[in-house]
């Protein structure tokens, strides 16, 4: 299942918007506070959709009935674009245990590219509801990799996979490996460049947060 958010007018579009500006991206704390914020808008989007049971809580005034989470969700993203995103969604799920891995692509000369897991650090991950956080979904690849090493070692109850920014040869290609998955995109894009940026895009989401990397 894939929910996009712009497909609906909210002020999650204003957000992208800002992401997407090359003149607003010159702030770089602007960018990541937009991260964080859509960060936020998705785990509420998200929460909608999890389980829920009644409390009675006490009031000063008498005895109030509501419905609360059944469990926290745990929190991953892929470092370091992606350390925004996952704050905004830690703010929402404030009392979740957090994941966090790190895989790069290589592109060979002969244009084949590979996908190289480096990093992981991550609760035990057994019958629990996990969200995987990245900002851009290009080729899928590696984000693939990483859900499926996840899926082969723990058993996952449930898996979200939010991204700011996807595009449509990524997008098909984690539904076709990970169709389990329910994936949250603030916006789809159709094109990429030979390097595998997203086009229009918004460029490199780490280096727009953080500055540039050698």
């Amino acid at each position: 299942m894939v929910t996009i958010l712009t497909k609906e007018n909210s002020i999650a579009n204003h957000y992208l918007v800002e992401l997407r500006d090359i003149n607003v991206q010159q702030d770089r704390m602007r960018f990541r506070n937009n991260l964080e914020r859509l960060g936020e808008i998705i785990a509420y989007e998200i929460s909608k959709t999890l389980d829920y049971e009644p409390v009675k809580v006490q009031t000063p005034l008498g005895e109030a009935s509501h419905q609360v989470l059944q469990e926290q969700p745990v929190l991953a993203t892929i470092i370091r674009a992606g350390l925004p995103f996952h704050q905004g969604m830690l703010n929402v799920f404030d009392r979740a245990d957090s994941a966090f891995f790190a895989a790069y692509r290589h592109t060979k000369k002969s244009g084949e590219m590979q996908v190289y897991k480096k990093y992981l650090n991550t609760p035990n991950l057994d019958g629990r509801i996990l969200i995987i956080a990245d900002p851009m979904l290009a080729t899928g690849r590696s984000l693939v990799l990483c859900c499926k090493d996840l899926l082969a070692e723990y058993e996952i109850k449930e898996l979200h996979i939010a991204v700011v920014i996807a595009s449509e040869e990524g997008l098909q290609h984690v539904r076709a490996f990970i169709p389990e998955a329910h994936i949250w995109v603030g916006d789809v894009d159709n094109e990429m460049t030979s390097k595998s940026y997203i086009v229009p895009g918004l460029g490199d989401a780490g280096d727009l947060a953080y500055g540039n990397k050698e």
